[in-house]
């Protein structure tokens, strides 16, 4: 089977948000298959269950298997993360950015779509991947620097601080991002 890629954007997000669409350029230019799909957002319509169907539909395509990298922005690790474990799901390689796990204290609409991300089991994730890369930053103003860390500790087989690099989105001055190229 051939290797192929997925990036996957967080709460209220887009697959044209941040430096989806440059990495997505990129992945295709290197002639090789990337997904960037749409997940429901809202607070009625982002959450685990519903994120999960999407996901499950590119499983049960053949899409997703130890061939797949897994690129995953802020809420979109954990929820990876919690699809891969509970599906018994086993992939090449995640590339998570600004993951974290078990925060609240973001803003009430956040906070009501990530709950149902969130799981205890985190680090049985590390069962379904061969890496796990982590790209944090120090100054994050969404999520607290310590949950990102914990989070990263956590799981990665490799860790990336980005200093002064905020969410690591278009906010930050990320509509590219160079240094996660060398890991695709």
């Amino acid at each position: 089977m051939q290797e192929n890629y997925f990036i996957i954007h967080g709460s209220f997000g887009s697959p044209f948000g941040n430096w989806f669409s440059w990495l997505q350029d990129f992945i295709l230019s290197e002639g090789k298959s990337v997904y960037v799909p749409q997940f429901p957002i809202g607070v009625d319509y982002q959450n685990y269950k519903n994120w999960s169907k999407l996901l499950k539909y590119y499983l049960d395509l053949g899409l997703i298997n130890e061939n797949t990298t897994i690129i995953a922005h802020s809420i979109a690790p954990v929820f990876v993360s919690k699809f891969l474990v509970e599906n018994k799901v086993k992939v090449k390689k995640l590339i998570f950015v600004c993951g974290f796990n078990n925060y609240l204290g973001i803003n009430e609409e956040y906070d009501t779509v990530n709950r149902t991300m969130y799981f205890d089991n985190l680090e049985d994730v590390k069962q379904y991947a061969n890496e796990i890369i982590c790209f944090y930053s120090d100054n994050d103003p969404y999520v607290k620097y310590e949950v990102e860390k914990d989070f990263v500790d956590k799981i990665a087989t490799e860790q990336i601080l980005i200093p002064n690099a905020g969410h690591i989105n278009s906010e930050s001055g990320y509509d590219t991002f160079e240094d996660i190229v060398s890991y695709i």
